[in-house]
C-alpha cells in the first residue's frame, strides 16, 4: 500500500508547491488513481462493494470532477495564479505542517497505517493552508476536493470499509461540491 500513498502524497504536495490552478485537474485525476488503486489493494477479493468503490473513484473522482474543473477554469478563472502564494513564510509554514502531520501519524501507529495517516494529515493542513492564503473561488474549490481525496485515504486504513450507502452519499456530496463549485466559478456575476 505504500506505492499508490506515495503517488497521492506526491499528487497532493506537488501542486500545493509548485502547480497553478490550470494544473489541477491533472493533479485531481492522479490522486483519483492512486485512491483506486488503494481501494484495490485494501479489499483482498473483488465483491460488489469492491467494484462499486474502483468505479466510484475513477469516473467521477477521476474523470468527472477534473473536468466539470477544468471546464470551470476555462470559463472564468484565471489559470496561472498559483494554489499557495509562492513565497518563503507560506513554504516555511507548508513544510512544517507537513512535517508535524506525518510526526502526529507516526505516533498514533506503528505499522503500515501510519503512513496513510500522515499522508490525511499532511492533506488536512495543506487544505487549511489554501484556504487560508489564497482567496482565489477556483483554488478554494481544488482545496475542498483535496480534502474529500483525504476523506477517502482515511477510509483506506480502516480495517472494516465503510457500507455501500455511506459510498453513496460520499459520493453524492462529492459531485455536489465539484458540481456547486463549477457552477459558482463559471458565473462570475455570482462569485464576485
Amino acid at each position: 500500500m505504500r506505492l499508490p500513498l506515495m503517488l497521492f502524497l506526491l499528487s497532493a504536495l506537488a501542486p500545493v508547491f509548485f502547480g497553478k490552478v490550470r494544473t489541477a485537474p491533472l493533479w485531481l485525476a492522479l490522486q483519483a488513481l492512486a485512491l483506486a488503486w488503494m481501494a484495490v489493494l485494501h479489499h483482498a477479493e473483488w465483491s460488489f462493494h469492491t467494484l462499486s468503490a474502483v468505479l466510484e473513484l475513477v469516473l467521477v473522482r477521476g474523470v468527472i470532477a477534473p473536468w466539470l474543473v477544468q471546464r470551470a477554469i476555462r470559463l472564468r478563472a484565471d489559470p496561472d495564479i498559483p494554489l499557495m502564494p509562492s513565497n518563503l513564510f507560506a513554504w516555511a509554514i507548508g513544510i512544517a505542517l507537513i512535517v508535524l502531520a506525518f510526526d502526529f501519524g507516526g505516533a498514533a501507529m506503528e505499522d503500515g497505517p501510519a503512513l496513510a495517516l500522515g499522508v490525511v494529515g499532511a492533506m488536512v493542513a495543506m487544505v487549511l493552508l489554501i484556504l487560508s492564503t489564497n482567496g482565489a473561488p477556483c483554488a478554494q474549490l481544488v482545496a475542498v476536493l483535496f480534502m474529500e481525496n483525504a476523506i477517502a485515504v482515511f477510509e483506506s486504513v480502516l480495517p472494516v470499509p465503510w457500507p455501500w450507502p455511506v459510498h453513496l452519499m460520499l459520493t453524492v456530496v462529492y459531485l455536489l461540491t465539484v458540481g456547486m463549485g463549477s457552477w459558482l466559478i463559471g458565473r462570475p456575476e455570482v462569485v464576485r
